[in-house]
Parts: C-alpha cells; sequence; structure tokens
C-alpha cells in the first residue's frame, strides 16, 4: 500500500515539475524573443530619426514647392517616430516586463517542488528501512514498529507537502494562462494602435509628397540657370539672327525714312533761301 502511495505521488510530482520546466524554457525564450523585437523596434526609430534629419537638410537646399513639401513628409515621419517610442515604452512595460517576472515564479515553484522531492524521498527510505527490518527482523515487534511510525511520519509530511505543491501548482497554471492571454492580447493591441496610427501618418506624409507642384519648381530651376540682364541680350541676339529678307526690308524703311528726311532738308533749305530773299527785298525798299 505504502509503495503504491510512493510510486503515485512520484509520478504526480514528475508532472509537477515537467509543468515548472515547461513554463521556465518557453517563457524564457519568449522573454528574450520579445525584448530582442523591442530592442529592434527603438533602432529602427533611431534610423528612422537620422532619416528625418538627412531629409530636412536635403529640403533646405531644394526649391520652394520641393522644399515645402519635404519639410512636411519629414514632420509626419518624425511624428510617427513619437508613436513609434510610445509603442517600445508599452511593449517593454506590458509584454516583457510580466515575462521578465516569471523568472522569480518559477523559482518559487522549484523550492516549492525541492520541498515535496525532499518529503517523498523521505518517505522512501524510511518505507526502504521499514522493509529491511521487516526482514532482518521479523519477529522484532517493537523495532518493526518505530520503523512504521518513522514511515507514518514520512509519509504525513510527504501527503502534506504534496497537497500543497499540487495547490500552488494548479494557482501557478491558472495564473499561466491568464498571463499568457493578457501578454499577447496587450501585444496585439499595442501593435494595433501603431499601425492604426502609422497609417494616418503616412497618408498625410502621401499627401505632401504629391501636393508639390512639379512644373512650378521647374520654372525656378530654369529661371536661375540665367543672369538678371538675360532678356535684354536675348532681343540682341533675336535681332542680330533676322533673315536677309527681314534686312532688306529693314534697310529699305531706313532708307525710306532717310529720303524723307534729307526732302525735308531740302524743304527747309528752299524756305530759307525765299525767306533771305524777302529781307534783301525788304532792305532795299527802306533805303529808297
Amino acid at each position: 500500500m505504502w509503495r503504491r502511495s510512493l510510486e503515485n505521488r512520484d509520478v504526480q510530482t514528475r508532472q509537477l515539475q515537467d509543468a515548472v520546466t515547461n513554463v521556465e524554457k518557453h517563457f524564457g525564450e519568449l522573454c528574450q524573443i520579445f525584448a530582442a523585437y523591442v530592442r529592434k523596434t527603438a533602432r529602427l526609430r533611431d534610423k528612422a530619426d537620422l532619416l528625418v534629419n538627412e531629409i530636412n537638410m536635403y529640403a533646405s537646399t531644394e526649391t520652394p514647392n520641393l522644399k515645402q513639401g519635404l519639410k512636411n513628409f519629414a514632420d509626419e515621419f518624425a511624428k510617427l517616430q513619437d508613436y513609434r517610442q510610445a509603442e517600445v515604452e508599452r511593449l517593454e512595460a506590458k509584454v516583457v516586463e510580466p515575462l521578465k517576472a516569471y523568472g522569480a515564479i518559477v523559482k518559487m515553484k522549484r523550492d516549492d517542488l525541492k520541498a515535496a522531492l525532499t518529503a517523498k524521498n523521505r518517505e522512501a527510505k524510511q518505507l526502504t528501512q521499514l522493509e529491511r527490518t521487516r526482514q532482518r527482523n521479523p519477529s522484532d515487534r517493537y523495532v518493526i514498529s518505530q520503523a512504521e511510525t518513522e514511515l507514518q511520519r514520512a509519509t504525513m509530511d510527504a501527503t502534506r507537502t504534496t497537497r500543497h505543491l499540487e495547490e500552488t501548482i494548479d494557482n501557478f497554471e491558472k495564473q499561466k494562462i491568464k498571463d499568457i492571454k493578457t501578454v499577447f492580447s496587450e501585444f496585439i493591441t499595442i501593435e494595433m494602435l501603431f499601425h492604426g496610427k502609422a497609417l494616418e501618418v503616412f497618408t498625410a506624409a502621401y499627401q505632401n509628397i504629391q501636393k508639390i507642384d512639379e512644373e512650378e519648381d521647374l520654372e525656378v530651376f530654369r529661371n536661375s540657370l540665367y543672369p538678371p540682364d538675360y532678356s535684354s541680350r536675348l532681343d540682341i541676339v533675336r535681332a542680330n539672327s533676322k533673315s536677309p529678307l527681314q534686312r532688306s526690308l529693314s534697310a529699305a524703311k531706313c532708307e525710306s525714312g532717310i529720303g524723307q528726311v534729307s526732302t525735308c532738308r531740302l524743304r527747309k533749305d528752299h524756305q530759307a533761301e525765299d525767306d533771305d530773299e524777302e529781307d534783301e527785298d525788304l532792305d532795299v525798299t527802306e533805303e529808297n
């Protein structure tokens, strides 16, 4: 009877030990991977900050529309990094820390298991001693009775510690399931909040880029290639590049104009001669 009870308790203890070992292994792995995930996200935030700085520096060298569009894009992208920072902090607090806390929890359960195993081993030792006493001194009722009493005490102690272990491991399992649900729910919620905000920010950033007026900036760039007196110089070049027919017509017009001027000058000369003759006649008349 004692041997069967001891074997049943041994099987039960191994199952409880396996449960704790399973949690210790996989929760440790989950904690490390989630922590690495958070560190990667933080590094992505840092790289994005560098990208924002570079976009701003480049924008300051560009034409007005492109400059404004890039700066607006950089502002939206910087806002996204604020949301990413909040994501990092929440993941650390709501996911990594609860998993990390299982290190101490598992340690306490290991102590409970150790106490149960010690009690079980003591019971097994007393049982072995009783069996040897019965084999060596089957007629010594006093020694056998003492051995039975020691075994009974060891069994009661093992039963008590095992019952306590069952209760604490049961609570451990219940809390484990609850914590797993909470941790993964928090993870999904945090990621959904971030990506929801990211979609809004990326939409605004996309619109800012699409608003850049290419033609206007191209005109600004073209104008920047020429000096201020370019228009007057262009008129001179255009005048020198007229066709022979256009030059002939221009010359004819000039000659016509010169002829008209010469005619006017001749008319003025004749008029002046007539005026001189009238003046001479007037002088003669006065003398008479």
